[in-house]
């Protein structure tokens, strides 16, 4: 069994063997300083200096590129994190005894949690293939109507025309330069992006001997558009057998309009609660959605092609929503895993997505879908309940064909045991000393953030900076170290970034001492590690973030145990999936709030020793409990759990019903018990609210025919009021009946009715239930409001215009779930309106009083129970009851059960059966046919 672990970008990518005098540098970094690599002096072994270039950056050509900014010994002390070639060694003043001798870097060692990834495509640290992605049409539907934009465009076209003269020459050096990539030698190396706490957590579990066998899905990360056809399938056959690996190719285009455009400029934002002010172009929106649904389908495709009867797909994050659904198309019967590792907004966020109903149907096609928390789980429930108009369950998403998706919360963690061996090599320990007496005397503020709009960056420096103000006694004690690494260039943002900056080091700075050290690139994983384990405090004001896994590093590296600092407070954002974890051990502050957020820096920085070390010794017994290896044998349970679940009920597996199989046990029982739904089983109906005056004289007869045998106890069940189903069966003598499907039970000769439910307490929910159905009614012409003893029924099957009923209608069931949530009411979507009742209500439970009855009956009497169980019915309230015949026959108290549904769908019963009500009655009428049964036929026709 192999588990298929897809997500858009591998844990691996390829550098290729270009010779060149020195790599080119980064936009950013040609605008930044550059200082020489000091020479090193043969035979000395100086230690780390605050000036000594990073691990990472030994060995490297040409010069080290300083931080963006980094115009004083305070921030020159922290170097760019470059990722170290497989090639390159360690620095040569770092002397090492053998055992503690790293091998040479392995593309398969520790990520990190939180890749702040570089855009892709431009790469700084690898030679790979420039990418022949074109541009799409403008993002801003005000572009269209921009004169420059007409202007630019007959420039573009001069240009053109000027290109083509030249053509020739310009296509040779073109051609020249990509072929370079086909004539060199490639390495595989670790990624630069990509989800490092994913990798991680794979790579835990595959340590550990959890996972045995994983295939990860992917692309590389690169452009490989420009890659000759052989060489890609050369490096797609060395990642498959060397690391696990299947490489997904599509062109730059596509890659590049999925992930830069769809997913970073209209998915990310609107899953982080950041819907765009300005309006997007259709034809951007459009072009980029194309783009999001071919990755995906490369996805689906590649997957399908290597996958065997009996492994597991599991598909991760938001780039990839589609997978689920198109793979459930060309493998019904796979085991399909999602986990969302971003926050899921709100249902009034996510209707804003033009494609919504597209991307929730495809991640619906997953057997379960895990979130980081419950709140995004129930956001994402309410949302398909309002959108699709489907039922959500707490634990899950009921489809109209009776498949149940279900919903699980497993919040991932980091690998303690991986991040103590790095945190062990000698470089981190150098770096901490060398941290330590840079700052010494002085109280350590860190973070580590994307400078985007969703990570709080702004939020965090208007709180220190009113911290400053408002406690000027800690002017020249404190330190903010701010790493903001930017995968995308917001010039607004990052402007105002840099003008809080300089208004703080303005007021607050000496000669002596810089208030805030603001560093615009990520540095070397060693100084990361470094600050984290002397850091005074860790502050995260994420807006929206899914799990920031830094504050598990960080509380995890706070043991003490190679620095003096330990057990540090966490200033966590209150809007991560990490406060729903860490609770009130951790500082949760609001990051808008910057006056609560001011002084959570000083409560934190005021905090006594006992009350720091119960915060941290309860934040590290969670961090260490709820790990890597705990998310995946956690998910994975549950995910086995549902595709069990979903193998029971898929209806490709449900036999048809034998006839002579069931007349045979039908006739040797002793005594029968039988339960036959009304609607859509016994007679031919519409609407749930259609009103049926008469039950058809067939069904009558073969009811009759049913208890006139002394051996069976009959039972109809029906959604119908306990009146209308004295009504409808006044002709047959000695039925039993269940009514309002389950609310009310009328045993057989009997003509009092017993109630299952508390009408009192129904009165208290339905008067302002009414009132909300009232508020749709008003605005659906032709929709009106059915009232039952236990129920109430919205019903639009005579609304004008259906389609807006049907939008509306998942507005009032959402509207009504989340108001009558305490009072364990639901609205349940049925064909053409709502039913509103109580949870605990349900055709199962009445059910389960019959047998309860029927068992007391026979208490110090030699009567035994039913030998012989049969139900039928069509519907999802019939699941119910399947599933208590279930039971029975599990616990050996009923001998023989057979249990039918109607029609191909989903379902709980051991058979189906095509014909509709015109089959059952003939089944029926075979039963009590008083033949030999060996002239019937052998099955169901």
């Amino acid at each position: 069994m192999t588990v298929f672990v897809a997500t858009l970008f591998l844990p691996y990518t390829v550098n290729f063997d270009v010779p060149s005098k020195s790599r080119p540098a980064s936009p950013e970094a040609t605008r930044s300083q550059t200082t020489d690599v000091p020479a090193i002096t043969p035979g000395l072994v100086p230690a780390v200096s605050l000036f000594t270039p990073s691990a990472g950056l030994v060995d490297t050509p040409g010069p080290i590129v300083q931080t963006p900014g980094a115009t004083t010994d305070h921030e020159r002390i922290f170097r760019p994190h470059v990722e170290r070639p497989i090639s390159l060694r360690l620095p040569s003043h770092i002397k090492l005894a053998d055992a503690e001798s790293p091998a040479i870097r392995d593309p398969r060692t520790i990520s990190r949690a939180d890749l702040h990834s570089p855009t892709w495509g431009k790469t700084v640290t690898w030679n790979q293939p420039p990418s022949r992605a074109k541009e799409p049409p403008p993002s801003d539907i005000l572009k269209h109507a921009d004169p420059r934009i007409t202007r630019e465009k007959a420039t573009a076209l001069l240009q053109s025309a000027q290109i083509k003269i030249s053509g020739r020459r310009q296509r040779a050096r073109t051609v020249s330069h990509e072929r370079r990539f086909s004539e060199y030698s490639y390495t595989v190396e670790k990624a630069q992006i990509g989800n490092g706490g994913l990798f991680n957590a794979i790579d835990a579990v595959t340590d550990a001997g959890i996972l045995e066998d994983k295939t990860w899905v992917g692309t590389l990360g690169c452009p490989t558009e420009a890659l000759e056809d052989h060489l890609r399938a050369n490096i797609a056959e060395k990642l498959e057998n060397d690391y696990d690996s299947l490489a997904v190719f599509a062109s730059d285009s596509d890659l590049n309009g999925h992930y830069e455009h769809y997913c970073k400029t209209i998915l990310w934002p609107v899953f982080h609660y950041q819907v765009p002010d300005h309006p997007k172009s259709k034809a951007y929106e459009d072009h980029s959605w194309v783009y999001y649904v071919k990755v995906n389908e490369a996805f689906a495709d590649r997957i399908a092609k290597n996958y065997k009867k009996g492994d597991i797909i599991w598909v991760h994050d938001y780039h990839l929503l589609l997978v689920p659904g198109l793979l459930r198309k060309k493998i019904p019967e796979a085991q399909i895993g999602f986990f969302l590792h971003t926050a899921f907004p709100s249902s009034e966020i996510f209707r804003c997505l033009a494609v919504r109903n597209n991307l929730l149907e495809g991640v619906l096609g997953a057997s379960m879908i895990g979130f980081q928390n419950e709140e995004y789980g129930h956001h994402f429930l309410q949302t398909c309940s309002r959108l699709l108009n489907v039922e959500a369950t707490k634990h899950g998403v009921i489809l109209e064909d009776g498949r149940f998706v279900h919903v699980q919360t497993c919040p991932i963690g980091i690998d303690p045991k991986s991040l103590d061996a790095q945190r062990k090599l000698p470089e981190v320990s150098e770096w901490v000393r060398t941290i330590a007496e840079k700052y010494a005397g002085k109280r350590m503020i860190v973070g580590r953030d994307k400078l985007d709009n969703i990570r709080g960056v702004r939020q965090k420096m208007l709180s220190y900076e009113l911290f400053l103000n408002k406690y000027p006694q800690y002017e020249d004690q404190v330190v903010l170290i701010q790493i903001a690494t930017s995968s995308t260039e917001d010039p607004e943002l990052s402007a105002t970034v840099a003008d809080i900056v300089t208004r703080i080091n303005s007021s607050h700075s000496t000669l002596a001492h810089q208030p805030v050290v603001f560093l615009k690139q990520d540095i070397d994983f060693a100084q990361y590690l470094a600050l984290l384990t002397i850091a005074d405090c860790l502050m995260i004001s994420s807006l929206r973030e899914g799990m920031n896994l830094t504050s598990h590093e960080f509380i995890f590296c706070q043991d003490g145990k190679i620095s003096n600092t330990k057990c540090a407070p966490l200033i966590l954002s209150e809007f991560t999936g990490s406060a729903t974890v860490f609770g009130k051990d951790a500082l949760l502050v609001n990051p808008w709030h910057y006056t609560q957020c001011a002084d959570s820096i000083k409560k934190a920085l005021d905090m006594p020793d006992e009350e720091r070390q119960r915060r941290w010794k309860a934040m590290s017994d969670i961090v260490g409990q709820y790990n890597a290896t705990r998310w995946y044998e956690s998910f994975m349970k549950a995910l086995d759990h549902a595709w069990k679940e979903h193998s029971i009920r898929d209806s490709t597996s449900v036999p048809r019903l034998s006839v002579s199989g069931t007349t045979s046990k039908y006739r040797k029982a002793n005594k029968r018990l039988i339960i036959i739904d009304y609607e859509g089983t016994l007679a031919s109906w519409g609407a749930p609210t259609d009103i049926i005056l008469t039950t058809p004289k067939r069904s009558i007869d073969v009811l009759n025919d049913l208890v006139e045998d002394k051996k069976n106890i009959v039972y109809v069940m029906s959604s119908r009021m306990p009146e209308e189903m004295e009504r409808l069966f006044s002709q047959v003598s000695g039925i039993g009946m269940i009514a309002e499907n389950g609310a009310f039970v009328q045993e057989p000769c009997t003509d009092d009715w017993t109630e299952l439910t508390d009408l009192e307490n129904i009165k208290t929910w339905k008067s302002g239930v009414r009132s909300i159905l009232q508020y749709y009614v008003d605005r659906i012409e032709g929709s009106r409001i059915e009232e039952r003893h236990s129920a109430l029924v919205f019903d639009y099957t005579d609304a004008e215009d259906v389609s807006t009923a049907f939008k509306q209608a998942g507005e009032c069931a959402n509207h009504i779930n989340d108001a009558c949530r305490n009072q364990h009411v639901s609205a349940v979507p049925i064909e053409d309106g709502l039913i509103i009742s109580e949870m605990d209500v349900n055709k199962g439970l009445a059910a389960q009083m019959i047998s309860d009855k029927l068992e007391e009956g026979i208490v110090g009497t030699e009567e035994a129970l039913p030998d012989f169980l049969l139900v039928i019915g069509d519907s999802r309230e019939d699941e119910y009851v399947f599933n208590w015949a279930h039971k029975l026959e599990k616990a050996n108290k009923i001998k023989d059960v057979v249990t039918v549904t109607l029609g191909a769908r989903s379902t709980e019963a051991s058979a189906t059966l095509t014909q509709g009500v015109t089959g059952v009655l003939s089944i029926l009428e075979k039963l009590v046919k008083r033949e030999d049964p060996g002239q019937m036929n052998g099955s169901a026709k």
